[in-house]
């Protein structure tokens, strides 16, 4: 008789993965979780708030998740995945409550498995929100051997009349950058087509350490900003770089930004990359540059926000302004 793991499934394997993750989803419940996972639906209650509107986005940690598994180092990316999602509605001035993440590939590992669950479970304590829930798949002939692919949810909350949202964002307000850890999560398919030599060091330091560097998550340090000022706009620094997400912010279409040229540092990685053949042109349309998200606020305000901002260990930048 043919059985399911002869089609290239294995529940068994699946049910340890499991009992294995337990441990580290619990490590992140929140005040609003009311179930354990392992049900049909993940329960939450959002608490604290008069007029709560929901905020929610999915995203993956893209091509990196490839370089993380030829490289062997597993228990990073997921933080990737949690920070995709949870730094597009923290654009909103929304509060990450909890997320959910979807694991495929061809055959399953539990050791593997569990390894990049860890490193989910691992963004939400940094966000501050909890893993309540997921999907695991294992998919034989769909995902080539030994590939995994991993996407995540993530539902925010914000007051119905705190939402961040550009409207108020005026000519002559300025554009404040938080430094990003590197790459962070965007253009790795440009990295793994350029990339040939991964035991290459930058400064002392592995090129493969820093193309893992997981992306920064800014939800405790922008949390913070919004309520201590007024936070006009922000933008997710992802693909397509300061350029096109930046506009991402305004409420109103007429409006632009000047950068300012030099008004930050770029990290070494990038420099190292244009090297390798990239033009200036395709580096700021596809990466970060070194600024992971902007912020508008006004000028009268801006120097006490960088004073918070670095003063927090958030290094920043006053990189341009609204025209």
């Amino acid at each position: 008789m043919i059985s399911y793991k002869d089609a290239g499934v294995n529940i068994k394997e699946g049910d340890l993965l499991v009992d294995k993750i337990k441990k580290y989803t619990r490590k992140t419940k929140t005040e609003g979780v009311i179930n354990d996972i392992g049900s049909f639906g993940a329960l939450f209650k959002v608490l604290g708030y008069k007029n709560p509107i929901l905020v929610s986005g999915a995203d993956g940690a893209g091509t990196k998740i490839s370089l993380a598994i030829r490289l062997k180092k597993y228990d990073t990316v997921g933080i990737d995945c949690v920070a995709m999602c949870v730094n597009d509605v923290l654009c909103h001035g929304a509060k990450p409550l909890f997320f959910l993440d979807y694991l495929a590939c061809d055959k399953l590992d539990s050791d593997i498995a569990s390894q990049l669950v860890e490193g989910v479970a691992a963004g939400c304590l940094q966000a501050g929100c909890a893993l309540i829930g997921g999907e695991t798949a294992e998919m034989p002939g769909v995902y080539a051997k030994g590939e995994y692919d991993l996407a995540g949810f993530c539902v925010g909350v914000v007051e119905e009349g705190e939402i961040v949202d550009g409207k108020t964002i005026r000519s002559g307000d300025v554009l404040i950058g938080i430094a990003s850890s590197g790459v962070h999560s965007n253009g790795f398919s440009l990295v793994r087509k350029v990339v040939k030599d991964y035991t290459a060091e930058i400064d002392g330091k592995p090129l493969k350490e820093i193309l893992l560097e997981p992306t920064k998550i800014y939800a405790p340090i922008v949390l913070e900003l919004i309520k201590r000022y007024e936070v006009k706009g922000l933008a997710h620094i992802t693909g397509g770089g300061l350029y096109e997400n930046i506009p991402r912010m305004f409420n109103d279409p007429p409006l632009s930004f000047r950068l300012r040229e030099g008004s930050y540092p770029i990290p070494p990685i990038f420099k190292y990359l244009q090297s390798l053949g990239i033009s200036k042109e395709e580096m700021v349309r596809t990466f970060n540059m070194g600024i992971g998200m902007a912020l508008c606020v006004s000028k009268a305000e801006s120097a006490s926000v960088l004073d918070t901002l670095n003063a927090s260990g958030w290094p920043s930048y006053l990189i341009g302004e609204i025209i």
